[in-house]
């Protein structure tokens, strides 16, 4: 979903200005008007090691925010060195934010860094409250040796995807549970206790009218949230309408040479009022859950349909 909101030439000034001054730490930006606006510049301080204190002032319980981050420590030698050409781009969106300013922030999170050029963003990083951007917090972001930033969970999707890709091409075994590694983070997702059982039980029945409904748990695996018996026009009354769902749901319909066929559709569903982390995380792994279905119910999704 795009918001429609852009840029202003105040802020693109800013940011050019923040790109060639290597002093400079952070950048924060806001919403107002609908544009994109500056709001401040934050310059390293004395020590190095107290980078992301400077920012703990500016992060308020019900108020987002997008920053722009240099390294934490700052060049030795600015002026013989060119400024770095990547940074750290962060949606600052907490939980007791008003619903509107959540969904306007996440929605334009994707314009802010076209807009700024997102070649200059090396990775980008979700937070729903300051402690996530404590030095404690930081640290829990650092996963390579070194102390590099992260891959997003965007980029490690697409790897996924990728190597799903090249797997199936090489006839990769179907198990009942599965586990797929994502490059060499090691994330994964287990399709759980039955799951795999419904998802094939959609095509064996030979019929349609059955959905099978997916949700993810806490643990990051996907597991059964439910099945049911409907016919098209009931559909949507069947699919939880508090929490995200992956629904994978086969309907009968008149092929083109007018016989009876069946199709499986894949619908995405994640209500308004869902929490910010879950629209992250669901629309994150909507692919790696398509193909992981597909493969584990030996199908192909013919449509896939999102709503929310």
């Amino acid at each position: 979903m795009q918001s429609g909101i852009s840029a202003s030439p105040s802020l693109h000034s800013t940011f050019h200005t923040f790109l060639s001054d290597p002093a400079l730490f952070a950048l924060l930006i806001t919403i107002t008007s609908e544009r994109l606006e500056p709001l401040t510049t934050i310059a390293y301080p004395a020590s190095p090691t107290t980078s992301l204190s400077t920012l703990t002032p500016h992060l308020h319980p019900t108020r987002a925010l997008y920053i722009l981050l240099r390294p934490l420590s700052p060049l030795q030698n600015p002026e013989s060195n060119h400024p770095p050409t990547t940074f750290t781009a962060i949606t600052y969106i907490p939980d007791a934010a008003p619903v509107r300013q959540k969904t306007l922030f996440a929605s334009t999170r994707l314009t802010l860094l076209r807009e700024l050029g997102a070649d200059k963003f090396s990775a980008h990083i979700f937070a729903t409250e300051a402690a996530d951007l404590s030095e404690e917090g930081w640290e829990r972001w650092q996963r390579h040796e070194g102390g590099e930033v992260p891959l997003t969970r965007e980029e490690e999707v697409l790897g996924e995807v990728r190597r799903m890709e090249g797997e199936a091409g090489r006839g990769m075994q179907e198990r009942r549970a599965h586990v797929e590694q994502v490059g060499k983070r090691g994330l994964e997702i287990v399709l759980g206790e039955r799951v795999g059982e419904e998802l094939r039980g959609l095509v064996e029945r030979g019929k349609g009218g059955r959905v099978v409904m997916l949700k993810i748990a806490p643990d990051e695996s996907l597991v059964l949230a439910g099945t049911e018996e409907t016919d098209l026009t009931a559909l949507t009354s069947k699919i939880s309408d508090t929490e995200p769902r992956y629904s994978f749901f086969n309907y009968t319909h008149a092929a083109d040479d007018g016989t009876e066929a069946s199709s499986v559709v894949f619908i995405y569903t994640c209500p308004p009022g869902s929490k910010v982390k879950e629209r992250m995380v669901y629309a994150s792994f909507r692919r790696m859950v398509i193909g992981a279905a597909s493969q584990a119910g030996g199908f192909e999704v013919t449509k896939k349909v999102s709503l929310g």
